[in-house]
């Protein structure tokens, strides 16, 4: 016992001491946290500040895309920077329904033209579900399978199919056979609407060969209280293409009909352009009249390879000139699908004969259609 203890005393008094630590000297390594922070130099505070103000701004930016809710995949599409609304412009609607009636008519059925239309109308629009279109077909509400297929491309949308028989009869029975084959029916057909279906006093007539870029519920805030129709001037076609001044001039000073111009005929007015309508049905008494005196008048039943300017005729002083960007323009390049609000289309389409219905070559086929094609277009129209 007592060996053990010594042996223990001696290792014991055999270690070393323990040099004292110098904390002064190691005081930076040891303890980092009590050194003074950094001060950041002012231009730090200002940058920072600035990107948070800027961030803030972001917020107030307009959207610059947006995604459809019937379509399926979702897809982000751009607004057109060219379409913002005017700010004297108020959004005006049916009174009776609260929609905003878009009517076209159809010689040929085509639905792949007529997804195309209602497509890019929908996807233009910030107000699609409050668009109620109305498609006058060869067939109308009789075509059953037609309606139902577009319906499943748009669900939510509101959409009808009409015949046609009622507004044809009306041409017919107030004109003769020359003068009824001598009538584009697209063009004469949306000033008789009116009078076959009275629940449409005010609609946008759209030709079915279009594609539209722009909000076209813009067009629903324009006063038309004192005009029949609304459209663009189209100074391509200008009225002494047609008419001479001097015929003019000799029906003006021998012909007393309230349709005629007080005040004399410019010779070299721009035309209205067709395509695209804002109809008044309140204001278009003895319309059809004026129109199928003027084709008589200027004996254009005999002199069908020219347009029949009757129309424009009978719209003289009486339609509200639109802006130049609701213009129908050729898609022929990106400049001019960017700053247009409407283009004609530009896709395979099915065109009349006699000899039955017939599909425009492939080779004149553009790619803007394409866009505005639903994706399932190819599945349930078999595209």
């Amino acid at each position: 016992m007592s060996s053990s203890y010594m042996s223990w005393r001696s290792s014991a008094s055999n270690r070393r001491p323990t040099q004292p630590t110098n904390t002064s000297k190691n005081r930076g390594t040891i303890y980092p946290d009590l050194n003074q922070d950094p001060t950041p130099k002012p231009v730090i505070h200002f940058l920072a500040f600035a990107l948070i103000v800027f961030l803030g701004l972001l917020q107030f930016l307009p959207a610059s895309h947006f995604r459809h809710p019937s379509d399926p995949h979702r897809k982000w599409v751009p607004f057109n920077s060219h379409s913002s609304p005017s700010p004297t412009v108020k959004l005006t609607v049916d009174e009776d329904d609260g929609l905003i009636h878009i009517v076209s008519w159809m010689q040929c059925l085509d639905l792949k033209v007529l997804a195309v239309l209602a497509n890019s109308t929908l996807s233009s629009s910030r107000y699609p579900d409050m668009l109620h279109f109305h498609f006058f077909t060869p067939q109308g509400d009789k075509d059953k399978v037609s309606f139902y297929k577009l319906k499943v491309l748009f669900p939510h949308s509101n959409l009808e199919l009409h015949g046609q028989e009622k507004v044809k009869e009306i041409i017919k029975r107030a004109s003769s056979e020359a003068e009824y084959d001598s009538l584009n029916l697209e063009e004469i057909a949306p000033f008789i609407i009116p009078s076959v279906h009275q629940s449409l006093t005010k609609f946008i007539y759209v030709s079915p060969n279009l594609i539209l870029m722009g909000r076209i519920e813009e067009l629903t805030g324009i006063d038309l209280s004192a005009h029949a129709a609304a459209a663009a001037e189209d100074c391509s076609n200008r009225l002494n293409s047609y008419v001479s001044s001097d015929v003019l001039d000799a029906i003006q000073r021998s012909a007393s009909k309230p349709w005629i111009s007080v005040t004399p005929y410019v010779k070299d007015a721009c035309m209205p352009d067709l395509s695209l309508l804002l109809i008044n049905g309140k204001k278009l008494e003895e319309f059809l009249e004026a129109v199928l005196w003027w084709s008589k008048v200027l004996n254009w039943s005999d002199r069908s390879d020219k347009r029949n300017p009757a129309i424009g005729l009978a719209l003289y002083n009486r339609y509200l000139k639109l802006s130049n960007s609701w213009l129908v323009k050729e898609p022929a390049s990106v400049d001019t699908i960017e700053t247009s609000m409407i283009t004609h289309y530009d896709g395979p389409k099915i065109v009349c004969s006699e000899f039955g219905n017939d599909t425009i070559p492939g080779s004149s086929h553009g790619n803007l259609w394409i866009k505005y094609l639903p994706s399932m277009s190819n599945q349930i129209l078999g595209i």
